[in-house]
């Protein structure tokens, strides 16, 4: 493996601690730090290859604690590939994540939605995803390891059990098909019209990167999203980013909950693969 410095700043800061779980924080999601106890902060600044956070609702923080009795490295903020380009941005973090002992990443964020179904506010868990950039991460990576097969992509027992912990909150989780659109301008509504005719539910920015190489690194993935508008063409409402921060806000908190308590109660299978 490849030498990680912000490996052993992290073990330096917190010696001994082998989370089996990490978790992407997107946009309207950030309260979840508010329930990680015992907490260890470590701004990215300090962590060699961590991304510098440019995008409004990303802290830019890696929180180590608990959630309950779950050991966590909690990344309040990702590397977007609209901010420069590369879609590699997160390589570093997930190796790192994935040598300090996680197994499993559980992802966020915040999109908007295809489907009448799928309203606003919606919680909804990923089951699959488009990549319509067909842009990789793990471009330049050598040997047969790189042809990682993406079926099941998102595990199908984190997210039944993600599911069940969120009804027994009374909180339903719509399931669907996650749009990547490279960004950082919303799509048109020729564009929406298309995704919606290839069979997705929902688009955003982010996210798939991760997979891609939570996938190669070995990680199971559970990734969720929060509703934050129609897209573009389905309703009257003006896109903007500042228009998804606000609706993230104002459903941030009850999806917090939800993912704290998902985080809590979910048992990590005992054995991961990428195949």
């Amino acid at each position: 493996m490849s030498d990680l410095p912000a490996l052993r700043t992290i073990q330096r800061s917190a010696p001994g601690f082998k989370p089996r779980m990490a978790v992407v924080l997107g946009s309207g999601w950030g309260d979840v730090t508010q329930q990680v106890q015992d907490a260890i902060r470590i701004p990215y600044s300090a962590l060699d290859g961590f991304p510098h956070a440019t995008v409004a609702g990303h802290t830019g923080e890696l929180w180590l604690g608990r959630i309950g009795a779950q050991d966590v490295a909690v990344m309040s903020g990702r590397k977007h590939g609209y901010e420069t380009g590369a879609v590699d941005g997160m390589k570093t973090p997930m190796l790192v994540l994935r040598s300090l002992g996680c197994e499993v990443l559980v992802q966020t964020n915040a999109a908007g939605s295809l489907r009448p179904g799928i309203p606003p506010q919606s919680l909804m868990v990923i089951t699959d995803h488009i990549n319509f950039p067909q842009r990789s991460p793990l471009v330049g990576e050598l040997g047969s390891e790189r042809f990682v097969s993406m079926v099941d992509a998102y595990d199908p027992n984190l997210r039944e059990q993600a599911k069940a912990i969120a009804a027994r909150r009374g909180v339903v989780l719509k399931e669907g098909v996650y749009a990547w659109a490279f960004g950082p301008q919303f799509e048109t509504p020729a564009e929406i019209r298309m995704m919606v005719q290839l069979g997705a539910d929902s688009v955003g920015m982010s996210t798939v990167p991760e997979t891609i190489l939570a996938r190669h690194a070995g990680m199971r993935v559970l990734a969720l999203s929060l509703i934050t508008n129609m897209g573009a063409g389905l309703s009257a409402e003006h896109l903007s980013h500042a228009h998804t921060l606000s609706q993230a806000q104002a459903g941030g908190a009850v999806a917090s909950q939800v993912l704290a308590d998902i985080i809590e109660h979910m048992t990590i299978p005992a054995h991961t693969s990428t195949t």
